[in-house]
């Protein structure tokens, strides 16, 4: 899973120790809590992160982490993407497009066969939900351990 630039950023596998995208990863923690009711929130912090079934991608611009994403493993051929956030100041810049677009591409060498996501279904998240669809997400019900809950949006795809 090697690196891929993007526009002179590049996307790297990252082993979550260094101290930029941790505190990249609490703001995103953060925002989450702020928009989504507690028994609602499934963002997961460093340590939810840091397990052996899931790989996360920076993308950086220099030194400046600008993005991220993951993918975590449910089962044999069927993964979860998680944590995918643009910085503020990048949003609608492509970044995610990009990253995206990466992750489809390892999780399919990988052998992924179907990858699943939830995000949320209030406003804020409408533009996450429409990139999704734009990559061939389509709705679904919960997967994994997920239940039925107003604040989220289920969704899937073949690859």
């Amino acid at each position: 899973m090697g690196d891929e630039g993007v526009g002179g950023m590049e996307i790297v596998v990252d082993d979550l120790s260094g101290r930029r995208i941790a505190a990249f990863l609490e703001e995103h923690v953060r925002e989450m809590r702020s928009l989504t009711p507690p028994e609602s929130k499934h963002a997961l912090d460093l340590d939810g992160l840091r397990v052996p079934e899931v790989t996360f991608w920076s993308v950086l611009d220099g030194d400046a982490v600008v993005g991220c994403g993951a993918l975590r493993e449910l089962d044999a051929g069927h993964a979860e993407l998680k944590s995918m956030r643009t910085s503020s100041a990048r949003q609608r810049s492509g970044i995610a497009s990009r990253l995206l677009e990466h992750i489809l591409t390892e999780a399919g060498r990988a052998g992924v066969a179907r990858i699943s996501l939830e995000t949320g279904s209030a406003e804020f998240f409408r533009p996450a939900r429409m990139l999704y669809r734009k990559f061939g997400f389509d709705s679904c019900e919960p997967f994994g351990d997920y239940r039925p809950d107003p604040h989220s949006v289920f969704m899937t795809r073949t690859l």
